[in-house]
């Protein structure tokens, strides 16, 4: 299987080939950036629908997270369209972060849809800096499908780490990698560095449950789902809190 794994990968770059000399001369990642927001639109909105269950039951508790001001300040990390907004409970103070510019326009539809929230700003900037939020001001940080495109998620961790006051938590939803040896697994081997391109960075082999059991929360809890779309190389996914 692991002779397999390069001889694939080379067939899958020959046969997106101009894929590939596009990002080396540098003129994919732009073109990504400007229809990347419109994919994920179509993906989340199916996704809500096949998951609307676990992520009311994930997002409910968020509730009885009220800090000192009486309502949940609220960060949304990797905010995309703003998909997850419907499941908030009413009286949260949302912050939106993406690195992406070209979700604003996205997420002004998904505000106006949801008015029981109150919107504060949304910050063009990568998780692993957020200089531009002070620390301890969140009493809340939701990450959904984020972690698998960042540069380091260890930094991005570091960094939810320190804009959540003491005791404020980090709810996750994370796809991650196939079991190893498995020839789910080998596939997403073969057209991860393709799929890196067309997902603007997401990576489909991280052991992101490691990363947050060695962030130094307080408190960890997961469970495993099993991927949505069985037709994507996307592996399960987990779901939990992690307590600051």
């Amino acid at each position: 299987m692991d002779v397999l794994v390069p001889l694939l990968q080379l067939l899958v770059l020959l046969l997106t080939l101009p894929l590939h000399l596009m990002a080396l001369l540098g003129c994919w990642q732009p073109l990504c950036k400007t229809y990347f927001p419109y994919l994920m639109a179509v993906l989340t909105s199916k996704s809500n629908r096949k998951m609307e269950g676990k992520k009311r039951e994930l997002f409910s508790q968020i509730k009885g997270l009220t800090g000192a001001s009486g309502k949940v300040d609220l960060l949304e990390l990797g905010c995309g369209t703003g998909a997850n907004f419907q499941f908030y409970p009413p009286g949260c103070r949302v912050t939106c972060l993406d690195p992406n510019p070209h979700f604003e326009k996205f997420l002004t539809k998904s505000m106006a849809e949801n008015r029981h929230l109150q919107y504060e700003r949304f910050v063009v900037a990568p998780g692993e800096d957020m200089r531009q939020l002070a620390d301890g001001s969140m009493d809340v940080v939701v990450c959904t499908l984020v972690l698998c495109s960042v540069q380091s998620p260890r930094k991005v961790l570091q960094e939810v780490q320190r804009v959540l006051r003491p005791g404020g938590v980090l709810f996750f939803w994370e796809h991650v990698t196939e079991p190893h040896g498995s020839w789910a697994f080998m596939w997403q081997q073969v057209l991860e560095p393709t799929w890196k391109h067309i997902g603007d960075g997401c990576c489909l082999t991280r052991e992101t449950w490691k990363d947050l059991e060695n962030a130094q929360f307080s408190e960890v809890q997961m469970e495993r789902q099993p991927p949505p779309f069985k037709w994507l190389p996307v592996g399960p996914h987990i779901m939990g809190k992690a307590v600051k």
